[in-house]
């Protein structure tokens, strides 16, 4: 099955200028999901980790069921005032805003190995953010990982610092 086939375009959301990737085509299919997760475990297997981290709300999407293939913990980062206990928090720059992300202060031990996990990376401006928590509690970002990584946008090169993978490639498609 090509995974990228069962991606859905969508022009002009949620403003003129971007076209956004939508995964529920994929999610809403038993085998593409299963494909999905099943490759993203094989893509990050070799990685040493301790933690899947993953951002609001498409970044739990694949984290979570992630985290559960490869036998790991799954550490929610949610927009601000979402978390029910203390939290540390971001202000980060995405494709069309600004946005502030928190994640709870006993998510992340000091010294743990963590895996940052989103559906798509675009600019990198999320995934950054979450790299940063991680590492304002002691965390250290094992690698980054991404069911697909749209190329063009410059993500990759924000996170020069960090291991990045990604399991599909897509070109930007400029509308």
């Amino acid at each position: 099955m090509d995974l990228v086939k069962e991606l859905r375009h969508v022009a002009n959301f949620p403003k003129a200028g971007i076209d956004f990737i939508d995964i529920t085509t994929v999610l809403k299919n038993a085998q593409a999901f299963k494909l999905a997760i099943d490759r993203m475990a094989e893509l990050v297997r070799p990685i040493d980790f301790d933690l899947i981290v993953g951002a609001e709300s498409r970044g739990f999407l694949v984290g979570a069921p992630l985290a559960y293939a490869t036998g790991r913990g799954f550490a929610p980062v949610r927009k601000k005032g979402k978390l029910p206990a203390e939290t540390v928090e971001i202000q980060y720059e995405l494709e069309y805003g600004t946005d502030i992300l928190e994640l709870h202060v006993d998510a992340i031990e000091p010294g743990m190995r963590v895996l940052i996990v989103d559906d798509l990376v675009a600019t990198g401006g999320t995934a950054l953010a979450n790299c940063h928590l991680v590492e304002e509690l002691g965390g250290e970002v094992a690698a980054v990982a991404f069911f697909i990584e749209l190329d063009g946008l410059g993500g990759r090169e924000k996170l020069a610092g960090y291991p990045t993978y990604s399991l599909l490639k897509v070109k930007e498609n400029p509308l």
